[in-house]
């Protein structure tokens, strides 16, 4: 039976643009919504968004089954081929097209090359499963990916937005992040929802068993994911209500990028995997793998270091409102490919 896409998961687009949408009528309707928020604050840590944050990703986390890393690298050119098209092809990708249409928006341009940093470890498994692919190699491999984001997330944003730009002579480009800020963010927003993710799998696993685990608890938590997005962006619009007439057009210039950046890595992870004669299943798994962003570490990453109001964190909620449709799309592509060239 072919799987299709949950109706939550399916209409994510219009679920972002009614957020969007709830969240500029909340900030005419209710001025006062910045005061309230400032109250709620420690430092400049909103302590409800902080903790929707972490929740955001801790259903991601929960799903990675880290005992199959050890399987993963018994299979060095499948592996070599993800971390190459993750880790290099992917980031240096979506740098080049921020640097293209965004260079003279240093603030938009910094958000979408956050997004490009951090690789896809949640929605892959459901384009995966769309797509036919390999399911136990999308495991490995977002299992993999999960590890790499603690380790190098902090190092590759200190690389692609403080020296990059400085060296390719970027004059307009005038954004600088604290690497230390950076890894303090990783550390709570990923790290926590990491940790809480290892221990839940581990303990209920344990007592409850891995069928119980799979079919019961990670389908009860994964809409949190969703619910906790939803009210991060109503949140964000709530405090845009000077700039509505603005956000169109804001919209329509990061999405071009991410769009093209989407098509590009799509075909590029295709059409390299076949050349090296990798099957279907497993070409598929390494393509999407590859295609997709964690937009919800973007997200939350822009939050903490660049603040709530900032363009860094608009940019990031425009990622997931253009990656569903997308990546639909290339679901049904990928199916169309398998037709043609693994018949």
């Amino acid at each position: 039976m072919q799987p299709k896409l949950k109706f939550l998961d399916s209409y994510l687009t219009l679920w972002i643009f009614l957020a969007m949408a709830t969240g500029i009528g909340l900030g005419h309707f209710f001025p006062n919504i910045p005061k309230i928020m400032d109250a709620l604050s420690v430092g400049t840590t909103n302590i409800p968004l902080a903790i929707g944050l972490i929740l955001m990703l801790y259903p991601q986390l929960a799903k990675v089954d880290y005992t199959l890393l050890p399987r993963a690298f018994r299979n060095k050119k499948i592996i070599g081929l993800s971390l190459l098209l993750n880790w290099f092809v992917g980031t240096v990708l979506m740098f080049g097209l921020a640097v293209l249409f965004l260079r003279n928006e240093p603030d938009y341009m910094s958000g979408l090359i956050l997004i490009g940093l951090a690789r896809c470890i949640a929605m892959v498994i459901v384009w995966s499963d769309l797509a036919k692919a390999n399911r136990e190699y999308t495991a490995m491999l977002v299992a993999l990916n999960s590890i790499f984001q603690i380790i190098s997330y902090s190092f590759l944003v200190w690389l692609f937005i403080n020296i990059l730009p400085t060296k390719l002579g970027l004059a307009n480009f005038n954004v600088s992040v604290s690497m230390k800020d950076v890894t303090e963010s990783v550390l709570i927003y990923l790290g926590i929802p990491f940790l809480a993710g290892f221990v839940s799998r581990y303990t209920l696993i344990k007592s409850k068993g891995v069928e119980w685990y799979n079919r019961k608890f990670i389908p009860g938590i994964a809409p949190i994911t969703l619910y906790t997005l939803l009210f991060t962006i109503v949140f964000m619009f709530s405090l845009k209500g000077d700039k509505i007439m603005e956000l169109p057009m804001d919209v329509l210039k990061i999405a071009i990028p991410l769009i093209l950046y989407f098509v590009l890595m799509f075909f590029m992870s295709f059409f390299i995997n076949k050349a090296l004669k990798v099957p279907y299943d497993k070409n598929a798994s390494i393509a999407f793998t590859a295609t997709g962003n964690n937009f919800e570490l973007a997200i939350a990453v822009s939050i903490a270091v660049f603040g709530i109001h900032s363009p860094q964190a608009f940019a990031g909620v425009i990622g997931p409102l253009v990656e569903v449709p997308v990546l639909i799309l290339l679901v049904r592509v990928s199916l169309w490919l398998k037709k043609k060239y693994y018949s």
